[in-house]
């Protein structure tokens, strides 16, 4: 049987035709460049450092818009550590020039390049993988979440497996980034929209690998608020996948048919729908039923499985976690604080892994209660853990004063028939600026909108 790993000594698989063909296809036809960074072309690609040296060389050249040629490509080469002297530079680049391979080929160049970097790249996490499950160290769960995580990444086309210098992320990623927020299209590149235009503004929207807690006390909103943020971000054809640790899917289907068709939660529950409610309804659920609007509500679920649900169902775009202190890590620990710190990181580490933003609802300590006259949430409120706060990347809290102006209110106070304002408080936030954002909260639908503004003019029309 064969090894499962490649010996030591022995080289790793590449094609030096295949990364040669490559370069000379940019030196001779510049137009290349653009039409291999499209398939998702990186430098990382390449086997041979001088190869890497020559590319980043061509990359920065036509960052400065200027045209890629042997001799700009030689000029800049020039102080390269990888070539032995100036000489060698020029007598490698004319080479290169002199292969003379169809242009019209440079995809197919680059395409076995490519495969040859995924198989070196597959050839050293079984290695890691080996490595890991021949120690003593971790138990088997936690192995099996590290292999599927590396696998993950070599199919999301992520190689985690070495530092990356400033200039190849500079060039690699950051200007195609800034490139793509400047362009007609910016959008599609910008954080996933709340659907509360103020909101984003704020936090500049549902940003990829941000962890993102929304904290409150009981009855105050907090699977409303998170039903409300899945519901519009479907509803733009963005994926969502909710995970409930307290309510049904049922329940959840049923709330979210409340706030969008415009029909009382209680009569939901009992069944008393009006001839004009059973339109509504029939109007919205057929609206509604090609949203890509997920719920899982498995009991006991860890942070590892949540993972693992997130990477089968592909091309995720935002995930919601109702709520926090119903989680469980998994493994034995001394305290809750300390089950909930690793909670904690482990859902920053997912966000950061699987580049998609995590919304974790968290209940606010009782102290907001024992404050006096204003019982405004602070930071210090998170419940149970300050990791919640130092994993976050943005908090948020919902606060209403009609909560406390009702003494022992409980969940039934939020089936009252009206509409009040709730602040969204911008506790936290690594991008940006803190603050507060006002909502309408209409608690016979638990339904949450945004307030429009009118200017002076308009008031005094």
């Amino acid at each position: 049987m064969a090894e499962a790993f490649v010996p030591e000594g022995m080289n790793l698989p590449y094609s030096l035709e295949a990364e040669r063909a490559v370069l000379a296809c940019l030196l001779l036809d510049p137009d290349c460049l653009d039409r291999i960074q499209a398939s998702g072309f990186r430098t990382e690609f390449f086997y041979r450092q001088e190869h890497k040296a020559i590319y980043n060389a061509m990359l920065t050249i036509d960052a400065r818009s200027d045209v890629v040629e042997p001799v700009a490509v030689i000029t800049e080469l020039q102080d390269s550590s990888q070539f032995g002297d100036p000489a060698a530079v020029r007598q490698y680049i004319r080479e290169l020039a002199d292969l003379l391979p169809s242009t019209q080929n440079a995809e197919s160049y680059a395409k076995v390049v490519e495969d040859k970097f995924m198989k070196r790249t597959l050839i050293e996490t079984a290695n890691e993988i080996l490595d890991e499950a021949r120690g003593d160290s971790e138990e088997a769960e936690m192995i099996l979440d590290f292999a599927e995580q590396k696998i993950f990444n070599i199919r999301q086309g992520k190689n985690t497996g070495a530092a990356s210098r400033f200039g190849d992320i500079l060039l690699d990623k950051v200007v195609p980034h800034l490139t793509n927020l400047s362009g007609p299209d910016r959008e599609k590149y910008l954080g996933t929209p709340s659907g509360w235009g103020d909101l984003d503004t704020m936090i500049s929207g549902l940003n990829r690998s941000d962890l993102i807690i929304v904290g409150a006390r009981p009855a105050m909103g907090k699977t409303s608020f998170a039903l409300n943020l899945a519901a519009n971000v479907a509803k733009k054809g963005n994926k969502v996948l909710f995970f409930s640790l307290e309510m049904t899917k049922e329940q959840l289907a049923e709330r979210v048919i409340s706030m969008e068709a415009r029909i009382h939660g209680q009569k939901m529950r009992n069944g008393r729908l009006s001839p004009s409610d059973w339109t509504n309804f029939s109007t919205v659920a057929g609206a509604l039923h090609e949203i890509p609007l997920y719920f899982d509500d498995t009991s006991n679920i860890t942070v590892n499985e949540m993972k693992a649900k997130v990477r089968r169902m592909k091309d995720i775009d935002v995930v919601i976690i109702d709520y926090l202190q119903l989680m469980q890590s998994g493994t034995r620990t001394e305290s809750r604080v300390q089950e909930v710190s690793q909670i904690t990181r482990n859902l920053k580490l997912m966000a950061k892994d699987l580049e998609v933003p995590v919304i974790v609802l968290c209940q606010l300590s009782r102290s907001t209660e024992a404050r006096g006259k204003s019982h405004r949430p602070q930071l210090a409120d998170l419940r149970e853990s300050g990791s919640i706060e130092q994993d976050a990347d943005i908090v948020l809290m919902l606060y209403r004063d009609d909560y406390y102006q009702q003494p022992g209110a409980e969940e039934e106070n939020m089936e009252r028939n009206d509409i009040n304002t709730v602040e969204i408080i911008v506790a936290k936030n690594r991008h940006g600026p803190v603050g507060s954002v006002d909502l309408a909260w209409n608690s016979e639908f638990t339904l949450f909108t945004s307030i429009e503004k009118r200017s002076e003019d308009d008031i005094f029309a």
